[in-house]
């Protein structure tokens, strides 16, 4: 009897064994997008269910998403810079849903109940039946009994995905589910990653000093190599050359973003981005930048004053200016040597542009750089890096032209280069030529004034006419009225006795600690062939002891070939 028991309890638990470790089928549903009950050709979506896990996305996804319903559990993984992450949310911490009584619906031979959700202002209505062998729902978010199979999911009553055939599909490899191998994260930092991979961010600079330096050495142009950060100009220029990704080349939207902070430097001082290409037939302003202000070509003015390397000429290119900026009065720095009691002092500025027009997408390699004119020790610690965001697959894109024409701020002030105070005997002229086939041109046109006391041109409106072939195409007055928002980026401003501080103050086009956005003007009549721009700007008259002075830029953009 002895054995006989024994036998039967092994053969028992065989059995129970053998049942739990029964595969059970796997599925496949196909769902249809529809909106405004038109159907979406090409948007169909598949999901399959198998031991209890519903796989929603294919190994390819840049983020995988699954229901598991061994562990009660929705996953989302991603792979990100080589390695896997996770986030887990058990089900009971899913939002719950109403069972609207008063609806259902027959879908593929089921009866379905409707379970109805607000999600962020939206009418989500669930359609789902128990009787189904498969488990899952097309949106994760929303799964209304552990049993359940949605079958159709409407949105606002206007957007909905509805289940058009569910198989078998034993015989199909299913997707991967790395859940043992991907470190879990909170989701506040899986969100993040999910943006970080949707684009590509390269890092130009890190940590960089700006400052006035003599004693930095000199360093020879033919030597230079890729990826070193080159400090020039006595401190007051980061340069480095760089590799550009292919998505430079792809049509990607640029956008440049640059974190300065004070290290010692007080005061709003005058900075510039901007891009010399590698590969250019003309001299540039590497010359300068290596070689000293003696290498640049002389723009003289009616009084005989010499502006090195301002303009365009048959021989030389002036560097294209992507971001013009300005210091903030010692944020960071200064932080804690002015406390004031509800003066929350920003740590550092950040200033973000989109210089998608400007980044050329014929060149494997460029040069970009960052000035700031300052005469401090300490200066100012920088950090740039380009976000590359992918274009629109079914987006018609065109090769780049990009010409820059004049560029008056001094970016080698601390080698002697002139400030751009010609303007109140002169007028700024350059000739240029606008090849054949080219379309949507326009003229990117930044302005800032400056320099003076409470007469000069920082703080009095100033008009701006530019001209080509003698004929006016742009006059503004250039003058920024919002600068008191930036007051908490500014701990060192110096306040007044009214309650004013400085860094309120309106000034030409710019405030401390922001930006400097360019005009986009038209050029839509402008032909083949050569043409002559004027810069006019009504400058003030110098003061003792201080003298006012124009910083202008101006790039020709536009595409390669003709408008279809």
């Amino acid at each position: 009897m002895k054995f006989t028991f024994s036998f039967a309890v092994f053969f028992f638990l065989f059995l129970t064994i053998a049942s739990a470790q029964k595969k059970e089928d796997s599925f496949k549903v196909i769902y249809q997008q529809f909106y405004n009950d038109k159907y979406q050709e090409g948007q169909d979506f598949e999901m399959i269910y198998s031991d209890g896990v519903t796989y929603l996305s294919k190994n390819d996804d840049k983020i995988r998403q699954y229901i598991d319903y061994n562990r009660k559990q929705n996953v989302n993984i991603i792979n990100y810079d080589g390695k896997l992450y996770k986030t887990t949310t058990f089900f009971n911490k899913l939002d719950e849903g109403i069972i609207s009584k008063d609806k259902t619906e027959k879908i593929m031979g089921y009866e379905c109940s409707c379970m109805v959700y607000n999600s962020f202002s939206n009418k989500i209505e669930v359609w789902f039946t128990e009787s189904a062998d498969a488990k899952g729902s097309p949106y994760k978010s929303f799964i209304p009994y552990e049993d359940a199979l949605v079958l159709k999911v409407s949105i606002n009553g206007n957007s909905s995905i509805v289940a058009n055939s569910i198989t078998k599909i034993n015989k199909e490899p299913l997707p991967d589910y790395p859940y043992g191998i991907a470190e879990e994260i909170s989701e506040p930092e899986f969100e993040e990653l999910k943006i970080k991979s949707r684009y590509t961010v390269l890092t130009v600079f890190e940590n960089e000093r700006i400052n006035f330096d003599t004693k930095l050495p000199a360093y020879d142009l033919s030597t230079a190599s890729v990826d070193k950060t080159y400090r020039l100009s006595n401190g007051g220029v980061i340069l480095k050359k760089i590799k550009l990704p292919e998505a430079a080349k792809n049509g990607a939207y640029c956008f440049a973003k640059l974190t300065v902070r004070s290290d010692g430097d007080a005061y709003d001082r005058t900075g510039s981005v901007f891009i010399i290409p590698a590969e250019n037939e003309k001299s540039t302003m590497l010359d300068g930048l290596f070689g000293g202000t003696e290498k640049l070509p002389v723009y003289t003015d009616k009084k005989a004053n010499k502006y090195q390397g301002i303009t365009e000429t048959e021989t030389y290119s002036p560097q294209t200016e992507v971001m013009r900026f300005f210091t903030s009065f010692g944020a960071g720095h200064f932080n804690d040597l002015r406390v004031i009691n509800n003066y929350p002092w920003k740590d550092d500025v950040v200033y973000k542009n989109e210089i998608t027009e400007l980044i050329p997408d014929n060149q494997d390699e460029i040069w970009i750089g960052v000035f700031i004119g300052n005469y401090d020790k300490g200066g100012h610690i920088v950090n740039l890096e380009l976000d590359f965001y992918p274009e629109d697959e079914d987006s018609d894109t065109h090769k780049k032209y990009i010409q820059p024409l004049f560029n008056t701020v001094n970016i080698l002030e601390m080698s002697g280069q002139n400030y751009g105070r010609f303007f109140r005997t002169d007028t700024l002229v350059t000739e240029f030529e606008i090849p054949e086939n080219m379309s949507d041109l326009k003229l990117v046109y930044t302005s800032t004034g400056h320099g003076g006391w409470g007469n000069g041109d920082e703080f009095v409106p100033k008009l701006n006419q530019i001209f080509i072939d003698g004929e006016k195409i742009f006059s503004f007055v250039p003058w920024r009225t919002d600068c008191a928002t930036y007051r908490f980026s500014n701990p060192a401003s110096g306040n007044f006795g009214n309650g004013l501080s400085s860094s309120d103050l309106s000034r030409s086009n710019w405030c401390p600690g922001t930006l400097t956005p360019p005009y986009f003007i038209p050029l839509d009549n402008l032909k083949p062939g050569k043409h002559k721009i004027q810069v006019v700007i009504d400058q003030g008259e110098d003061e003792v002891g201080s003298f006012s002075h124009w910083g202008v830029s101006g790039i020709i953009t536009g595409n390669i070939g003709s408008k279809e």
